[in-house]
This record gives structure tokens, C-alpha cells and sequence, in this order.
């Protein structure tokens, strides 16, 4: 009796997931469909699921409305290096919190932590004033800083940090090692699936950000691609399987760099304690 109700229990999850897993997969495989529709195919009523006719010219059309390499391009250079540099302040930030030890660290690591109360919307017109000042509005340089620094990114690698035992480091030391040897031989070897779950945030993070670059950009040569996207919706009407044709492109790189750190990403959201 106890077996059977363990095995309906089992069978009831596992539906229960099944149908979970159809309902949030469902979006990405309308999206996928719509990009290969035609234009009255994609709002027709009742809606179908797969395209009558396969039409690959939709991603053709998208260049007419902007060009599209271009804006990938930009998205990937400015994602790819806030990304990378974001790792490597936050990694080095953390480093500081949880093992070197100074006066008033956790006093300043508390205040650290309270800049995530503030919504990002409030800093933007002093970061703009700030940019325009010093020459970096509509520059590279002007879409990467803002993303360099993340008070959640150095509290996920704090975390994971302060679980490595001082006294491995201790040994290092004694050996001669510096803080930075320490940090790039020891801290950073132990700490790659937290560095592969930040990598997931800060990517997605920076490959979809829409309001910053909309601020402090104003030629066409620097616009990302969710700038170029937003221009396939109109005011009075908007062609639905070319927009899906171009979320299919933005969504591609995020999916690729997913698929390459996810061995690491649950171990280190593990390592942490977050849930």
C-alpha cells in the first residue's frame, strides 16, 4: 500500500513537471514557428502551430528596417566585454569581502549591498549627465561601464568564496604567494561554476538591455540589436512574424552561451546557498 501511494505520488510529479515544462517551453516554440510564418499566417484566427509554408526570407526582410549584422555585432562586442569585465571586478571584489581582512569590511560590504534597492531607472540621468560630460555618450566605452559593477554579482561570488578554507590559503602564503597569486591560482580555479552562473546573468543581463542604450546612443552605427528590434514594432500595425524572425536572432546567442556554461550553472547556484 505504502509503495503504491509512493508510485502515484511519482507519477503525479512527474505529470505535474511534464505539463510545467509544455507551458514555459510553449512561448520559445511559437516564436520559432512565427518567424517562419507570412505576415497574414502569424495573427490569423484560430491560431496554427506550424507554418503552412516554411518561409526563410522573413530574416532577409528585417535588413530592410535596419542593418541587422550591424546591430548584432554591437550587442555582441558591448555583451561579451561587460560580461568579462564584470566577472573579473566582481571576482576580485568578492576576493576582497570575504578573505582579506580591514577595518569597517563588513560595515562597507553592507552598504555595498543596500545599492540593490535602488532602482537602476533613478541613476540614469546622472549617468547620462555624467557621459555627456566626459565624452563617452555614444561610444562603446558608454554602453560598457554601467555594466562593470554589480552588487549582486559580487554578493554570488562572496558567497562562494568564504566556503574555500582559510587555511588552503594560509599554506599559500607561507609559501610566498601574493594576494593576486592566491586569487588567480587558488580562488578562481575553485569558484568556475560560480564564475559560469554569473557569466548566464551578466550576458543576459547586458545582450538584452533596451533603456541604457536608448539613452546614451544617438547614431545608428552603435545601436544593439533590442534597439533594432523595437523599430519592427509600428504604431498602428506591427508584422508579427518579422519581430518573432528577429527575437529568434537575439534569442540564439543567450540560448548558445547557456548550452555552454549549464553543467556549471546549477553547481554554482548550489555552492552559494540562493535559492
Amino acid at each position: 500500500m505504502k509503495d503504491s501511494s509512493h508510485a502515484l505520488k511519482n507519477a503525479l510529479t512527474h505529470l505535474f513537471l511534464a505539463a510545467a515544462s509544455i507551458v514555459l517551453v510553449f512561448p520559445f516554440v511559437w516564436m520559432v514557428s512565427g518567424a517562419f510564418k507570412e505576415k497574414l499566417e502569424a495573427v490569423r484566427m484560430p491560431p496554427k502551430l506550424l507554418p503552412s509554408h516554411w518561409n526563410f526570407d522573413n530574416f532577409k526582410t528585417i535588413e530592410q528596417f535596419f542593418p541587422l549584422y550591424r546591430f548584432l555585432l554591437n550587442s555582441a562586442v558591448v555583451a561579451i566585454a561587460t560580461t568579462v569585465l564584470q566577472l573579473l571586478v566582481c571576482a576580485m571584489a568578492a576576493y576582497v569581502f570575504a578573505k582579506i581582512p580591514f577595518r569597517g569590511r563588513q560595515s562597507i560590504f553592507v552598504l555595498f549591498l543596500t545599492t540593490m534597492m535602488i532602482p537602476s531607472q533613478v541613476t540614469l540621468v546622472p549617468l547620462f549627465i555624467l557621459f555627456s560630460q566626459t565624452n563617452l555618450a555614444d561610444t562603446y566605452a558608454g554602453l560598457i561601464l554601467p555594466g562593470l559593477f554589480s552588487a549582486y554579482g559580487t554578493f554570488l561570488m562572496r558567497q562562494n568564496i568564504m566556503t574555500i578554507p582559510n587555511e588552503l590559503m594560509e599554506a599559500a602564503f607561507m609559501d610566498g604567494a601574493t594576494y593576486y597569486r592566491v586569487f588567480r591560482s587558488i580562488v578562481l580555479p575553485l569558484v568556475k561554476p560560480t564564475l559560469a552562473a554569473l557569466t548566464i546573468f551578466a550576458f543576459m543581463s547586458s545582450w538584452n538591455g533596451f533603456l541604457w542604450p536608448l539613452i546614451v546612443t544617438h547614431s545608428k552605427e552603435l545601436m544593439t540589436l533590442p534597439l533594432g528590434l523595437s523599430r519592427l514594432q509600428g504604431k498602428w500595425s506591427t508584422d508579427w512574424n518579422l519581430l518573432m524572425a528577429g527575437n529568434v536572432v537575439s534569442f540564439v546567442p543567450i540560448f548558445a552561451v547557456y548550452l555552454f556554461a549549464q553543467r556549471y550553472f546549477i553547481k554554482g547556484m548550489t555552492m552559494t546557498g540562493i535559492k
